[in-house]
């Protein structure tokens, strides 16, 4: 029996639940929900093999935002959502030694616009790795970063992971913060959520079309992934709708990826937002609006 496709870590527990006919605790698995700013945080940790094997998630955790009001550009939404993703980064980079390089990798595709999040936070990201080693007098106390968007094989020739990977035997980050687009169960979640973890990230995976994985064993360096849902499969789709417990049998040759009408201006309001989010928990010293007069 084919699965329903999902990369969120809150959907993949939700899905047990609803296979397991119950809402009981998942083995292996602690979940819990919050308010960060006022934005919606649901936490799932995977702690051993047991819950791996449930989720189909390796060990580590999963933090998603639910950014409601983004999408509308209600007032005064953007600074929470930008707040609430540099908070939850924050937490995640502690193990991070503070004038630590890290290295923000933008994955996917600029040329198809649901694949284009990786690429258009590159473009927002505040990169000093050059300013503090050439003018460290006045930008030393800045966290040097470096940024790449790591194109795919159909523009490149070169897996993106084999790009960030060559990257990191050259400039050994201390981190590297790895940014695609994935794909939900859900209309509701498209370019609504963000996910982070700890655990890295495979490219291409929002899409069925797996890479090489960038991962602390395969970089040399802890890899923190973040991810936006942009398309949901169509047969996942309609299984849901349809209240179907088995996905509807179709052609795999022809997949069907659904996305959202306005999805140009959904992915450079969601880019804006994870780039600024990151450059906030990159340089904590530095507020919204020196970010804004910085990267505009």
């Amino acid at each position: 029996m084919r699965i329903r496709r999902t990369d969120l870590a809150m959907e993949a527990r939700e899905l047990w639940q609803e296979q397991a006919g119950k809402a009981d605790a998942l083995p292996g698995v602690e979940a819990r929900d919050g308010l960060r700013d006022g934005i919606p945080v649901n936490t799932v940790r995977v702690l051993d093999r047991q819950g791996e094997q449930a989720l189909g998630k390796p060990q580590g955790t999963y933090i998603t935002l639910t950014l409601e009001g983004l999408a509308s550009r209600e007032e005064g939404v953007f600074p929470r959502c930008v707040q609430a993703v540099a908070a939850e980064l924050t937490e995640l980079l502690q193990p991070v030694p503070k004038d630590g390089l890290v290295l923000v990798a933008g994955l996917g595709n600029r040329a198809i616009t649901p694949d284009a999040v990786g690429p258009k936070v590159h473009q927002n990201t505040l990169v000093t790795r050059h300013l503090v080693r050439q003018m460290p007098e006045h930008f030393g106390a800045l966290r040097p970063v470096a940024s790449l968007a790591a194109e795919v094989m159909g523009a490149t020739g070169m897996e993106s992971g084999e790009l960030v990977r060559a990257v990191c035997e050259k400039l050994r980050p201390a981190c590297v913060v790895a940014v695609d687009a994935l794909a939900s169960r859900s209309l509701k979640r498209l370019c609504r959520t963000v996910q982070l973890t700890d655990t890295g990230i495979t490219p291409g995976s929002g899409v069925g079309n797996h890479r090489m994985g960038l991962t602390r064993d395969t970089l040399g360096a802890p890899v923190i992934a973040l991810g936006v849902p942009t398309v949901v499969d169509g047969a996942t789709l309609a299984a849901d709708l349809l209240g179907l417990d088995e996905l509807p049998s179709l052609d795999r040759d022809r997949d069907l990826l659904v996305t959202p009408k306005d999805i140009d201006s959904q992915v450079n309001d969601l880019a804006k937002v994870i780039g600024y989010g990151l450059s906030m928990a990159l340089q904590p010293g530095l507020g919204l609006e020196e970010l804004e007069l910085l990267l505009s």
